[in-house]
């Protein structure tokens, strides 16, 4: 057993303060990995109402042969809840899981530091709040850093390591070397707005919305899309829904206000409107989805079945789309070829090109059809397309049959920059090359923080080199120039990817 002392071969104490769903987690996690447990809550009882949570839900692993009786009785004997702040004395870690409050938390911190050897580290479980400054009121801030655990925390592996501006390395590295001992996935991060998860996945969320507000399509057929093409396990619609309105909109918020307004984590205003009205989700039985026992999930918009093209032609190659034309030749529908361009052709001349952050109405091409990015064509069940308003009603309809030629349910979305998947991805990337360039972790990290906390199915910077950074640029670009907030230009880091990548060619 590792342990949290300087290299004992004993487990450490570890003291939580805080006895909600999130401290009972994490002092589950702790007694998960051999360690005596002190639970401490301000107000009277909740402590030992805490620890008898804790053994129903040891009980209830053992009921289901996830843990043996004797290891359940092990645990619970370590498991101490106390009611007074000195009886953390001892203690050799103490994670915090209180109210996201700065006050109360430095309230705490500081009346800890007179409880507490000088060797114990202090952690604070923060989503939203800064390290630094929790840190800022102690009389020695070097051992205070952020270990933010996800929920729920027992099941979830991943814990951001954060370093405050003040936090000792060694301190850090011994967070670090801890939580990998309890089982759990620790990424490093610098104590910037968001961290690593919360800032990346801004654009998840609010790209669907405005999308939405655009009135591109309903919330049902934007959450399929972004599962069945995007290759995301939710969509963003039903996961604030299953997260909570208010909780997701108060860290968009937060993360926008720490970073000063930036354009680029905006909040938008649908989700604003829907916290205002009291709907927050499931926990309220109104979301974006009705939740009501009994009430039903909309379908999303799907086409009708309609007849594919005789044949195609492609024009150039299709960039991150080049994966469709072998698809089109295995379901049995001729394709010839034209050396110049970058989409494919209709036989009446309809284009059909990727999405790429212009809407098909751009095309100079009056008669122009466009088709989303999707994580990999051929396993795709579900592709989005968006014609132009000058797109004759049979082109959109050869086109639908084309795709469902291929095995896909297609849904037909208004012509918007981006469409659905392409805009979210590509924010997504630059989202990432930014924090890799601004310190905030180190791409590795970055992309694992992405698979393990939020269930990507690539990590971002994975997915910004197989679609290459000059076509994440391009789109963005285009975005930009379709709204010119500030919010789509493409990061300085991204635009100096492109650049080194243009250069190898």
């Amino acid at each position: 057993m590792t342990a949290i002392d300087r290299g004992t071969d004993r487990a450490g104490l570890v003291a939580v303060v805080g006895t909600g769903t999130m401290g009972q987690g994490i002092a589950q996690v702790a007694l998960a990995a051999g360690h005596p447990v002190r639970l401490y809550d301000a107000a009277p009882g909740r402590a030992s109402r805490a620890a008898d949570a804790i053994a129903d839900r040891l009980g209830r692993l053992v009921a289901k042969e996830r843990l043996s009786a004797a290891d359940r009785d092990a645990a619970l004997g370590r498991l101490t809840p106390v009611a007074d702040l000195a009886d953390l004395a001892g203690a050799e870690l103490v994670i915090e899981a209180i109210l996201e409050e700065l006050d109360a938390k430095q309230k705490l911190f500081t009346a800890l530091e007179s409880v507490v050897s000088d060797g114990c580290l202090l952690a604070t479980n923060t989503s939203s709040l800064s390290v630094t400054a929790v840190a800022g009121v102690l009389r020695r801030p070097g051992r205070l850093l952020g270990l933010h655990f996800f929920n729920p925390a027992p099941l979830m592996p991943l814990v951001e390591v954060v370093r405050g501006a003040a936090t000792d390395e060694p301190a850090a590295d011994r967070a670090h070397a801890t939580v990998a001992a309890w089982g759990k996935t620790p990424v490093r991060c610098a104590d910037t707005p968001g961290f690593i998860v919360n800032r990346i996945a801004r654009p998840f969320y609010a790209e669907a919305f405005r999308a939405y507000e655009e009135r591109a399509a309903d919330p049902a057929t934007l959450d399929a899309v972004l599962r069945e093409s995007g290759g995301f396990r939710m969509g963003p619609f039903e996961l604030t829904d299953l997260i909570g309105q208010d909780v997701n909109e108060a860290v968009t918020r937060s993360v926008w206000e720490a970073l000063f307004h930036d354009p680029k984590f905006t909040p938008p205003l649908a989700q604003r409107q829907l916290v205002a009205s009291g709907r927050h989700g499931r926990k309220t039985g109104h979301g974006w989805y009705d939740h009501a026992e009994g009430a039903g999930r909309p379908a999303p918009h799907t086409a009708e079945p309609c007849e594919p093209p005789g044949k195609v032609a492609l024009h150039g190659d299709l960039g991150p789309a080049q994966g469709l034309v072998g698809l089109i030749e295995e379901a049995g529908i001729p394709v010839t070829r034209e050396p110049v361009g970058a989409h494919l052709a209709l036989p009446d001349g309809t284009r059909l090109s990727l999405a790429d952050g212009t809407t098909a109405t751009d095309d100079p091409f009056a008669a122009s059809v466009r088709f989303d990015l999707a994580l990999d064509y051929r396993t795709a069940t579900r592709v989005a397309l968006a014609a132009s308003a000058a797109a004759p009603e049979e082109s959109l309809r050869s086109a639908v049959g084309l795709f469902q030629a291929l095995g896909k349910e297609v849904s037909v979305v208004q012509d918007v920059p981006g469409m659905v998947v392409a805009r979210t991805v590509a924010m997504l990337v630059d989202f990432a090359e930014d924090a890799v360039a601004r310190g905030v972790a180190s791409p590795e990290d970055i992309d694992t923080a992405m698979l393990t906390g939020v269930n990507y199915p690539r990590g971002p910077l994975a997915w910004g080199r197989a679609l290459g950074a000059r076509w994440v640029r391009d789109t963005l670009r285009n975005l930009h120039h379709a709204c010119p907030t500030g919010r789509y230009a493409p990061s300085q880091a991204l635009i100096r990817r492109a650049a080194a990548d243009e250069r190898l060619l």
